[in-house]
């Protein structure tokens, strides 16, 4: 495996759309418009441009999926995944990764300008859902001349995207990997979400979201981390990285943290604060909930004339999305007649697995990609060209 940020320094692109008179319609019935998206790029695209892979980040997630910007301490989010040699090869692939509708990271979201008042949207921003999101990035891939990718791939709520990616543009990918993720959300998800969302709410600088411009309800939105992070751990990876040990300093307050598990949930909670807009937190965590890629039709229904490949990943351990909505996922697929592989790794990290088991995800994603490129190459030696494959895939 090659050193992280090995993809050399990365830099943020923006893609402006939807100007006046022409907003997006929303999954809401409201218009929004215009909509910037940030993304980055990774690789090189090929002649016949049918190598690349949008890459669909998790809930905090952002554009910034490998490599170092200027000045960085850490590389991207998935930097282990992405680069040279790695389970999505740079060498191969041209990886897109694009920041989310409703993020806080360069795309348009609720601490963006509202151009109607010159005064960020706050709480007037629309609500959106993870369609929505998906249409956006389908207007990105379109701004880049793709016509079909090679693969969707994300975890979490990048795992929804795919799944909807999968529904409404299943002409535009050969292949999709949804891991750790579900069909739609259970109470206890959208319980936990909720609680998350309350603590901003409860926060005294929310003040309704209208806190640009004064103190932002950072406590609020540091206890929300803090009840994610304990959902993302699983009781073992806790028990080994923590066990009853106290903190080497205490604090001399009768209830401050005494043991080291509290000491790490302040610290990911203040460090998150820095980086994240609370509003933000609130609009795509209710994305998230809403999230039903079945409506109205049944499991035999939903992927039914899907022709892309999928391998649906989960984690053993993952008591947040556990494996049996994988197991739904795939069963859906199958059911529809789907080309569906599903892979359960052994690992004791919970659901921050689909971060940190990179061996074993990169020896799965890269076997599966092949097994897509040579699929592919397959019907070019046939003697039908690359563009007539893809008109072909589009009847």
């Amino acid at each position: 495996m090659a050193d992280e940020g090995d993809v050399g320094p990365e830099e943020t692109k923006y893609f402006t759309f939807a100007a006046p008179p022409d907003e997006m319609s929303l999954e809401s019935g409201e218009r929004l418009g215009p909509i910037t998206t940030a993304y980055e790029t990774y690789g090189q695209l090929n002649r016949d441009r049918s190598n690349a892979i949008l890459v669909l980040h998790a809930l905090s997630g952002d554009a910034h999926a490998a490599g170092l910007h200027e000045g960085d301490q850490n590389p991207g989010w998935w930097d282990s995944m992405i680069g040279p040699g790695k389970g999505l090869d740079t060498d191969k692939y041209f990886l897109i990764c694009a920041n989310v509708l409703g993020g806080c990271t360069g795309s348009t979201g609720p601490s963006s300008t509202n151009p109607s008042t010159g005064k960020p949207y706050g709480p007037e921003f629309p609500i959106i859902s993870i369609r929505d999101m998906v249409n956006v990035q389908r207007s990105l891939i379109d701004h880049l001349g793709i016509e079909k990718l090679l693969g969707v791939i994300g975890g979490s709520m990048g795992g929804m995207q795919v799944l909807q990616w999968m529904v409404s543009y299943p002409e535009r990918i050969r292949a999709a990997i949804p891991i750790s993720t579900t069909l739609k959300h259970t109470p206890q998800q959208i319980a936990f979400n909720e609680v998350g969302r309350q603590a901003i709410m409860a926060d005294a600088n929310w003040r309704k979201g209208n806190y640009y411009g004064h103190s932002p309800p950072a406590k609020g939105l540091a206890v929300a981390r803090m009840v994610g992070h304990i959902t993302y751990m699983s009781d073992k990876s806790m028990a080994e990285k923590f066990g009853r040990r106290l903190k080497e300093s205490k604090d001399p307050e009768r209830f401050s943290p005494d043991f080291e598990v509290e000491g790490y949930l302040e610290h990911r909670g203040g460090n998150f604060v820095k980086r994240f807009d609370a509003n933000s937190y609130l609009y795509i965590t209710k994305a998230m909930d809403y999230f039903d890629i079945l409506g109205s039709k049944g499991l035999s229904e939903v992927f039914r004339g899907r022709r892309a490949k999928v391998m649906v990943i989960a984690f053993k351990s993952d008591w947040l999305y556990p494996a049996h909505q994988s197991q739904e996922i795939v069963r859906a697929c199958q059911l529809a007649g789907v080309d569906a592989t599903y892979c359960e790794v052994h690992s004791t990290y919970g659901h921050d697995a689909f971060l940190l088991e990179m061996k074993e995800e990169t020896h799965l994603i890269k076997h599966f990609l092949n097994g897509v490129l040579k699929g592919h190459d397959v019907l070019d030696k046939k003697g039908t060209s690359s563009n007539e494959n893809r008109q072909q895939d589009n009847l």
